[in-house]
């Protein structure tokens, strides 16, 4: 699978792969064909570190349109020998959901591309959910027969049918399918069988059972461990389910020098069950090197452990960076030096990308911390998640009076729906292409609602919207 290597932010490609605003007010001022080559660059090979939170079909689809580009290059993506080889959806599923937001406005070439691609293309059923929404009936009936030859009249070939009819994100091409004659006993026995075995999961517990003692469901965490899966938070739960007052000796026993997970586990019960007693804290304190340990603290909420946080936060390991994280979260005004400092301190440690910054940006917002604007500015400018610069784009609202007529006219063009309604709430609009982008954004039906909310509230109201 190709890794996108992130461009420097103050180059077009750069803008373009973080999915800032700036990146389409660029493109649309440079030369067509430099623009249409860093725009194919971001959809052909997916910039986003997490694409099931980081949004950017939407944005590079309305690139297109603005640009009026062409499909070519996505299409020799599409159906290029490679895509025969690599089975990771994640190859392609950018473009197919550019390709679905650009059949939704009115682009017959995109919808023609995922009818094709449905038909053959390896990722068939990333195509097929973007039509599902898009298409016609019609068009999805005639996509019955290839996707079908699919699935060979074998056991195994049922097997899988059934598993692509029950696991659909969306179901109504099948539905559609079903309904014609060729089809239908096949596709009405895929559906029976996929209830059956959504029933039959269902049925098969794969955990503590009733009658489990506080010994077992320990060991369960521990052999959840062993087998690479982190089990301590649900065997937390278990242990609240099953412990009575004469099991506490063991499960501070287990919290003091238990194995990692049944520690873990008992100290995740422990912060719930007594929240207040001093000495939980001094359990976390002294595993403090445990990930899973430090995460039990970030979930108390007494004042007790806001306490020890103010004097954890300047320690160098994991303890104190929740510390700090946990003060952004739920500490008043007068911890605002210590949150700011916990920021600049995991900037300069990790940089601008890290997901430890998240709390922390949030915090710097909450509190209102104004020197904090610098590197909230700094963060904004430098991520590459445009899930954090979102919530940069909320902190400096709250404490960068530029703001409103600084960033937030570029967020209006932002990926990310969420940053785009704070620079519809924030953005000054004696900047004549504030309004004009407001009433696009509330003229445009794939524009997300909270968005249109916030635009409506801004501008004038207009019949013509």
């Amino acid at each position: 699978m190709f890794e996108a290597v992130i461009a420097p932010s103050g180059t077009l490609l750069g803008l373009l792969q973080r999915g800032r605003g700036d990146g389409t007010l660029h493109a649309l001022a440079a030369p067509r064909a430099e623009a249409l080559a860093a725009l194919n660059q971001c959809v052909l090979h997916d910039p986003r570190h997490d694409w099931q939170v980081e949004n950017r079909s939407l944005y590079y689809a309305r690139l297109y349109l603005d640009l009026n580009g062409p499909l070519g290059a996505i299409e020799a993506h599409l159906f290029d020998a490679e895509d025969l080889l690599d089975e990771d959806e994640n190859r392609t599923g950018l473009a197919l959901s550019v390709l679905g937001h650009l059949a939704s406005y009115g682009r017959d070439d995109a919808l023609m591309l995922l009818r094709r691609y449905a038909a053959g293309g390896a990722n068939w059923s990333w195509a097929l959910d973007e039509l599902a929404v898009r298409d016609d009936d019609a068009g999805l009936r005639a996509l019955g027969a290839p996707v079908m030859e699919r699935f060979p009249a074998t056991p195994e070939g049922e097997a899988r049918l059934a598993a692509a009819v029950r696991d659909a994100y969306e179901p109504r091409p099948w539905r559609l399918w079903e309904e014609l004659p060729q089809f239908a006993a096949r596709l009405g026995a895929a559906r029976e069988q996929g209830s059956f075995d959504r029933w039959q999961r269902q049925l098969t517990p794969t955990g503590p059972r009733p009658g489990w003692s506080v010994g077992a469901v320990l060991e369960w965490a521990e052999e959840g461990l062993r087998r690479g899966t982190p089990l301590h938070v649900p065997a937390a739960r278990c242990l609240a389910a099953v412990a009575t007052a004469e099991d506490r000796p063991q499960i501070l026993a287990a919290a003091a020098t238990g194995g990692p997970a049944a520690r873990a586990t008992a100290l995740h019960h422990l912060v719930v069950a007594e929240p207040a007693n001093p000495a939980v804290l001094d359990l976390i304190e002294a595993a403090a090197a445990d990930d899973a340990v430090v995460a039990a603290f970030e979930r108390m909420l007494t004042e007790g452990a806001l306490d020890r946080a103010r004097s954890w936060v300047h320690r160098p390991d994991t303890l104190g960076a929740a510390a700090g994280r946990m003060l952004a979260a739920r500490g008043g005004a007068a911890d605002a030096p210590l949150v700011l400092g916990a920021l600049r301190e995991a900037v300069r440690t990790d940089g601008p990308d890290t997901a430890a910054l998240w709390p922390l940006v949030d915090g710097a917002g909450r509190l209102h911390i104004a020197c904090a604007a610098p590197v909230l500015r700094h963060v904004y400018r430098e991520t590459a998640s445009s899930h954090l610069r979102g919530r940069a784009a909320a902190a400096l609202a709250a404490t960068d009076p530029s703001f409103a007529a600084g960033f937030a006219v570029e967020c209006l063009w932002d990926c990310e729906e969420s940053t785009r309604e704070v620079a519809a709430r924030h953005a000054e609009t004696g900047d004549a292409r504030v309004v004009d982008r407001l009433r696009r954004l509330a003229a445009d039906p794939a524009e997300e609602e909270d968005v249109q909310t916030a635009v409506r509230n801004r501008i004038t109201p207009d019949p013509a919207l």
